[in-house]
């Protein structure tokens, strides 16, 4: 299973990015698809998260400024970050949850990317 990120960089506050992130090596449809965030000397934490159906549930520190979407097609999950603030630097991970095959069996599993650095700073 992997799970690629994009759209990472160095951005003013205030600025926009737009964070993607493609899936690939799951059986059949994706579960849950979302992002979490981890600031230096802190615990990773969820940001959003979008459900198959497409119910999306994000933190209080990001609602009005973030905007979390899948393509089902695709198998991709995008994060549309606006107003950034220098307090939303972090590493930011696309995580997805679905089906895969382990030891040659059928398994349900959390899968995460590798991480892409958002730095906001004037």
């Amino acid at each position: 299973v992997q799970l690629v990120e994009s759209g990472g960089g160095l951005v003013q506050p205030g600025g926009s990015l737009r964070l993607s992130c493609s899936v690939s090596g799951l059986i059949g449809s994706i579960g849950t698809m979302g992002w979490y965030r981890q600031q230096l000397g802190k615990q990773r934490e969820l940001v959003a998260e979008v459900t198959e159906g497409g119910s999306t549930n994000a933190a209080d520190s990001v609602k009005g400024r973030f905007t979390i979407s899948r393509d089902n097609a695709k198998d991709t999950v995008s994060l549309q970050i606006d107003s950034l603030k220098p307090e939303d630097t972090a590493i930011y991970f696309c995580h997805a949850d679905g089906l895969a095959l382990e030891a040659g069996a059928p398994a349900w599993g959390d899968y995460w990317g590798q991480g892409t650095q958002v730095t906001v700073s004037s």
